[in-house]
């Protein structure tokens, strides 16, 4: 996957939706200075709706171009084709595998931002919304891997954009994760991403 180029229709559809975010969906974003200026990063969310990406591209564009790793079913069509123009790469939840981890290390280490959400589906409104979904470790991972820094957000008001807002995001400062260099893979992803999941609510708390 060629990386360290702006994607033209990532470019095009980030000027023409960015008035929509600020005047349509009253958008607003909170601690951007956190998202490393140059270099690779993964950047972890909470997740509400699928336009979720939407919100978490705009607040650094277009100082920063995002890398969306999503679903492998929004890969089809129609779908696939705008999904690849806007740089995403496709993961199976069902058999995540190793390529997929693969491709978001070699962004990460070409320089680019990888958008993970840990709790790896849409939390649901209702009966299913009282139980967090399970997080995972694979941004931690990810991050670990590729030495890059860990950033935390959150989001607020992407599931009721039929309300028309307002939307609110929060970038944190980078997970310290310095500490675990020492330690064996999956105990320092478990750290990290506990850490992470921690950093996470505590910015909802604050939208």
């Amino acid at each position: 996957m060629a990386t360290g180029r702006r994607l033209p229709a990532y470019t095009l559809v980030g000027i023409v939706s960015y008035p929509v975010a600020r005047l349509v969906f009253r958008t607003s974003w909170r601690g951007r200075e956190n998202v490393p200026a140059d270099g690779g990063a993964v950047l972890a969310s909470s997740h509400f709706s699928n336009t979720d990406g939407w919100p978490l591209a705009l607040g650094v564009f277009p100082r920063r171009q995002l890398r969306f790793m999503a679903k492998i079913e929004l890969f089809r069509p129609p779908l696939g084709w705008l999904m690849r123009a806007l740089g995403g790469f496709a993961v199976d939840r069902e058999n995540p595998g190793r390529e997929a981890l693969a491709t978001a290390v070699d962004l990460c280490r070409h320089g680019e931002i990888v958008v993970m959400f840990p709790e790896g589906t849409r939390r649901r409104k209702g009966l299913a919304k009282r139980f967090d979904p399970e997080p995972h470790s694979g941004a931690a991972r990810i991050a670990l891997r590729a030495q890059v820094p860990l950033i935390p957000a959150a989001l607020a008001g992407t599931d009721r954009l039929r309300r028309l807002g307002p939307v609110r995001v929060a970038y944190g400062p980078p997970v310290a994760v310095a500490d675990l260099a020492g330690m064996d893979r999956r105990t320092a992803a478990t750290i990290a991403t506990d850490r992470l999941m921690a950093a996470i609510r505590q910015l909802e708390e604050s939208l």
